[in-house]
């Protein structure tokens, strides 16, 4: 029901590529060539496979024109990126792309050989260095970016779940203030990425401090 309502949202020339997008590549899937001999494809597959060179380079030509306007809109802020973003979710980069990208995958998968001869990944591989630029600008890709390089123990679960949505309200605490508040007498310990303070609790337990 919410593909149906997005549906109606689209123009009817960006639904029309879609279904011609889609067509292509039910075409292009290996039901389509049972009994061929290796490496050899029937004039129509190749044809197929040659339209969907020339549909991949139109598109791209497109989304190389859009994703450089883009860019430079929305670093001027973190409201200019949304907004930005926004808009390119609902153009031929946010709805023929993403889908393109997964059904040559797929393809590639099933048939590389044909794919190949079709020649359309190159095409998309151009697409990356505006891709990666536009990526660049998103809110918190520096904090993205450094997750692998922090303490698993305290940063593992911060990025992810509902701490990613109320970061405003999660107060970080580094390895070093943890280490730094238990050497003064303190006792936090981490669990799943969250720190306890269990001062009170070990004044009760049976089991002794190092167990804890």
């Amino acid at each position: 029901m919410d593909q149906e309502l997005y549906s109606k949202e689209r123009s009817a020339s960006l639904d029309l590529l879609l279904r011609f997008q889609r067509l292509l590549v039910s075409k292009l899937y290996p039901a389509d060539c049972i009994g061929q001999v290796p490496n050899t494809y029937s004039p129509d597959l190749l044809g197929v496979g040659s339209l969907l060179k020339k549909y991949t380079a139109l598109l791209c030509t497109h989304i190389g024109d859009i994703l450089p306007v883009a860019t430079s809109i929305a670093c001027t802020s973190h409201r200019h990126f949304a907004e930005v973003s926004r808009v390119v979710d609902g153009d031929l980069t946010g709805i023929l792309l993403p889908e393109l990208v997964v059904s040559v995958v797929l393809l590639l998968s099933k048939n590389a050989g044909l794919m190949q001869e079709a020649g359309a990944i190159p095409l998309l591989a151009g697409l990356l260095e505006h891709l990666d630029r536009f990526n660049h600008l998103a809110p918190g890709k520096e904090r993205d970016d450094n997750e692998d390089l922090a303490w698993p123990g305290i940063m593992g679960s911060f990025f992810t779940g509902q701490s990613c949505r109320n970061n405003e309200e999660v107060t970080l605490i580094r390895k070093a203030d943890l280490e730094n508040h238990n050497k003064d007498g303190g006792f936090w310990t981490v669990i799943d990425g969250k720190v306890y303070d269990i001062k009170d609790f070990q004044t009760q337990s049976l089991t002794g401090s190092s167990i804890l």
